[in-house]
């Protein structure tokens, strides 16, 4: 399942995190990719050393975990590699898939976009998304996220004028098997609505019953 986040990031979040990546140090980006990304990945990373390194992928993650529409479609278990990228003119990320295991072993169920300046600050620097038969370019508002699966085909085309900040990041999900999680989210919204409707009734406590006892089932 693919969708969008607006302001996954607060205002006030947002306005810390370019205020310390605007004095952060950056390194190539190359380090940090697999040995076949290496050819076609080309922009700098948040070097792992800066101080509030930390500080950055906590807000963003905390941001994350604490809204919504992210819990009920993704059910995270980990969220974890989470890198901050700067794109300068000329450069770009060639198609590509995320690697499947990450960080000592977690799983890349689900991956991750945030933007963290406006589509008017740069040209280029779409993040372009491969489906079956078509392809899906972003390049979303600062604060906003786009949220797609880890084993999509994907790039982000070259940057032609200003720099395109962003950070990324994947998830293991609670629920490893993609349909599942799109069943229960499909789930989630019918029970909100009808809560929203008719407040707690018969119908809505099997529907949360259907819920807890699925995401037993499935959960890891």
């Amino acid at each position: 399942m693919l969708f969008k986040i607006p302001q996954a990031l607060s205002p006030k979040a947002l306005q810390t995190t370019r205020k310390i990546l605007d004095q952060a140090e950056f390194m190539d980006g190359k380090l940090t990719a697999g040995w076949h990304a290496k050819l076609v990945k080309q922009n700098q990373q948040l070097a792992q050393s800066f101080p509030k390194a930390n500080q950055l992928r906590q807000t963003v993650s905390q941001s994350l975990n604490d809204h919504p529409l992210f819990q009920a479609a993704v059910r995270p278990k980990h969220i974890h590699h989470l890198l901050f990228s700067r794109y300068e003119i000329g450069m770009a990320y060639g198609r590509h898939v995320d690697n499947a295991l990450m960080d000592q072993g977690l799983r890349a169920d689900v991956s991750f976009t945030v933007f963290l300046n406006d589509p008017g600050e740069y040209d280029g620097g779409e993040l372009v998304i491969e489906g079956a038969d078509d392809e899906r370019s972003y390049k979303l508002a600062a604060g906003d996220a786009i949220v797609y699966p880890s084993t999509t085909l994907h790039r982000v085309e070259a940057v032609t004028a200003g720099t395109r900040l962003v950070a990324v990041g994947w998830v293991q999900s609670f629920v490893r098997d993609a349909q599942c999680r799109e069943i229960l989210f499909d789930l989630e919204v019918s029970r909100r609505g009808l809560f929203a409707r008719e407040g707690k009734t018969t119908e809505f406590d099997l529907l949360s019953k259907s819920i807890a006892n699925l995401l037993r089932m499935w959960a890891e």
